[in-house]
């Protein structure tokens, strides 16, 4: 109890810094991580050592990809193709259906992309889009990243899912087709959500740019496709390497061409791809666009805030992590007799007490396998329905420790007082609907 304790207190102390007092959310985290690992009775050189390791680790795997995402950005908004891409994206869809739009890109391109890295490349887009349309940011960014996150945690290939599968021993298909399912449903719910929360908060997409000048850059802009090249090829790129190795049989050797297929589909080569692409946008080159005080000198200093706090959102789970919190939560849990609810609840609070969700679904299933048969969960519907009702957990609840945070807020301009109530309390909202949608299948099937 002291540590799940210690646990809100820490957020209470992130939210007060970060929303009420003005301090730098690198600054609250790192001492909200300080403060909980130091009281929970964690040893000191544990301490330095997940600081270190939570900053490095977690940079060591998306840094970059935040850098080239955010040049890629830079250069689709100076050329104009971003404003281009909205342009007709709009007259296709319409100003009313942004929402939608979003949460369905979102939710198609996460199944072989990992979510962050999906935001990362579909911020641009998102933000011309919201512009475009006159819409607020908070709920057009929240559609895009809660669409990510259903798929992410529900449908295989995405290497969370798949993981609890085979703990489990679920049948994989029957996975993904319940995982759609439950997937559209809750993206539906998102949808909804996020249009009603996109009214109460409104905060500009592109504060710094009028609809006068946004003409001006349509006039200059290059061609849709053109424009387009830079979003799509990392996403294709990125969905190919999913689909190689997910197709090579266990034991079988990599061929050349799957090798290649997977150096180019990992994310840091597919965005550097896309990032190449990015540098034939500009119709008249000048020889500022690459230096300090050029676009890519401007869009490496924003990108210097978003890695900060998101190394040190890494800094705060990683305490988290090493102190024990989850296998104090799980051990709680556990004992419940909670059917099909078990599963979920004991998803989400490893969720909420550590951050990732791909660690909270393989730590879930880890628990959870062997106690199937005592749960009486025999039958391949029943795994399945497990690992579904164990990724509706892994969705709840996304807050301070999770990097996906700090993505959404940063990348979007959205303060943490609003991240907290709209994104936060989404994943709370859809993950809690998406185990509903698997308790009701229980009965069902």
């Amino acid at each position: 109890m002291i540590s799940i304790l210690l646990l809100l207190l820490s957020v209470v102390i992130i939210v007060l810094l970060t929303a009420k007092l003005n301090v730098h959310p690198f600054l609250a985290l790192l001492g909200a991580a300080l403060f909980f690992g130091l009281l929970s009775g964690m040893e000191l050189d544990m301490v330095v050592k997940s600081i270190n390791d939570g900053f490095g680790i977690t940079l060591g795997k998306i840094g970059v990809v935040i850098v080239l995402g955010v040049i890629i950005g830079a250069f689709l908004e100076h050329s104009g193709g971003a404003f281009k891409l909205a342009e007709i994206i709009l007259k296709i869809i319409g100003k009313k259906r942004v929402h939608e739009a979003m949460g369905l890109v979102g939710f198609v391109v996460s199944i072989p992309v990992f979510a962050d890295s999906g935001f990362i490349i579909l911020n641009p887009l998102n933000k011309s889009l919201s512009k475009r349309a006159g819409l607020s940011i908070v709920g057009t960014a929240t559609a895009l990243i809660l669409g990510l996150m259903i798929t992410h945690v529900l449908v295989p290939p995405t290497p969370g899912p798949i993981a609890a599968a085979g703990i489990i021993g679920a049948d994989v298909g029957l996975v993904m087709l319940i995982g759609l399912i439950i997937g559209v449903l809750s993206l539906i719910v998102a949808v909804f959500y996020c249009k009603k929360m996109g009214r109460k908060h409104y905060i500009d997409p592109n504060p710094d740019i009028s609809e006068d000048e946004i003409q001006e850059k349509i006039k200059k802009a290059p061609g849709a496709f053109k424009s387009f090249l830079p979003i799509l090829i990392p996403i294709l790129l990125i969905v190919g390497k999913s689909l190689a190795e997910f197709n090579l049989s266990e034991g079988q050797a990599e061929t050349a061409w799957v090798k290649f297929i997977s150096f180019v589909g990992s994310p840091v080569i597919a965005l550097i791809i896309g990032m190449l692409f990015a540098f034939l946008l500009p119709r008249k080159w000048d020889k500022t666009i690459l230096s300090t005080t050029g676009w890519v000198g401007q869009a490496l200093t924003d990108a210097s805030n978003i890695i900060l706090i998101t190394g040190a959102g890494g800094i705060f789970g990683t305490i988290l992590q090493n102190s024990g919190i989850a296998t104090t939560l799980a051990d709680t849990l556990s004992t419940a007799n909670l059917g099909i609810w078990l599963p979920f609840m004991l998803c989400a609070a490893i969720k909420t007490a550590q951050g990732s969700s791909t660690v909270a679904l393989i730590t879930t299933a880890s628990i959870i396998a062997p106690l199937l048969i005592s749960l009486g969960f025999s039958t391949e519907i029943d795994k399945a329905l497990v690992v579904s009702a164990i990724g509706a957990g892994a969705m709840v609840v996304s807050h301070a420790n999770d990097s996906g945070f700090w993505i959404l807020t940063q990348f979007s301009g959205i303060d943490v007082k609003t991240g907290y109530k709209v994104y936060t309390l989404g994943t709370f909202i859809v993950g809690s609907f998406a185990a509903l949608l698997v308790y009701i299948a229980s009965f069902i099937v």
